[in-house]
């Protein structure tokens, strides 16, 4: 009886500390980085330790955002708006195959516009054009002594300045590229017209709508892109709110409609009166800016490209 009491004893805290070990084992694991891609239900972010955490997102994973001075707030979201350069913190676990698996997660800020702008692979570009630009300057530099030592020659430094000229516009219009550059490749795109103050979807588009949605299924990893204009007529925040609603209206359809998961669908962007077609004084001009452009990306990284 001894001996068994002792065994007892002795069994007691060694099972203690296997149970308090399983319990931290499967403890939640907190990190912090910026998202630089999303594939479908599935996302990488970059940490101050790894440049690159894949995370799974899940329908029951938690989207919050962070509000108030003592960011004591915090906002439901949706998962759309995890997106490629939003700063996020995430909590939660490993799983079996030692996948990080996401419970929560949360960021600060409401400005998803800019994070839609901010995509993985943009610093090749911009590399590249800041050489061009270096070398403008060096052009620039041996133009001027041209001017200075050879007045004469006015046929040669006109060639010059035209060649000069030529690699400004190319520079300039790198940097319009520059803002719309990012990791996906466009496999299919809808343009849907609005009537003027109406956000209801004209059923002649509904065809076109389904025929993309039942497209976009057949690409692997594929992600749908919806924005939403207006044109310049009437006020600003209406016409905010007009491009806002056509957006989601069109989302609606195709979650709905077309049965394309929440985990494939970027969040809808609202431009209001932003990137018009044409000077909107004409009719013809004003129609097509009450749109929504329905794009199917898919990563370049996927597509092999």
């Amino acid at each position: 009886m001894k001996r068994n009491s002792l065994a007892v004893t002795l069994a007691a805290p060694l099972l203690t500390m296997m149970l308090c070990s399983h319990v931290l084992s499967a403890q939640a694991t907190k990190l912090s980085g910026l998202i630089t891609g999303r594939n479908g239900a599935s996302m990488t972010v970059q940490t101050s330790s790894d440049p690159k955490v894949v995370v799974l997102l899940s329908e029951t994973t938690q989207v919050g955002q962070i509000q108030g001075v003592f960011k004591a707030r915090r906002k439901q979201m949706s998962i759309t708006a995890l997106i490629p350069g939003l700063q996020v913190q995430i909590e939660g676990a490993y799983n079996a195959q030692n996948e990080f698996v996401a419970n929560s997660v949360k960021f600060k800020g409401n400005d998803l516009e800019d994070a839609q702008t901010i995509q993985a692979g943009l610093q090749p570009a911009k590399e590249q054009i800041q050489q061009s630009q270096a070398e403008l300057e060096q052009q620039q530099a041996a133009l001027e002594r041209q001017q200075k030592e050879m007045q004469e020659q006015q046929q040669q430094l006109s060639a010059a300045q035209a060649k000069i000229d030529a690699n400004m516009a190319a520079i300039e219009a790198a940097n319009k590229r520059f803002g719309q550059l990012d990791d996906y490749n466009i496999m299919d795109e809808v343009t849907v017209y609005f009537a003027n103050g109406k956000v209801t979807i004209d059923p002649k588009y509904k065809p076109q709508l389904m025929q993309l949605a039942e497209k976009a299924k057949t690409i692997t990893a594929f992600t749908i892109q919806v924005k939403g204009y207006a044109s310049s007529v009437g006020s600003v925040s209406l016409n905010q709110k007009l491009s806002e609603d056509r957006a989601n209206s069109v989302t609606q359809f195709l979650q709905q409609q077309g049965h394309i998961p929440l985990t494939n669908m970027l969040a809808p962007g609202a431009m209001g009166e932003s990137r018009q077609v044409g000077n909107d004084k004409t009719a013809e001009s004003q129609q097509q800016n009450r749109r929504v452009v329905v794009r199917v990306l898919q990563n370049k990284g996927i597509a092999g490209n």
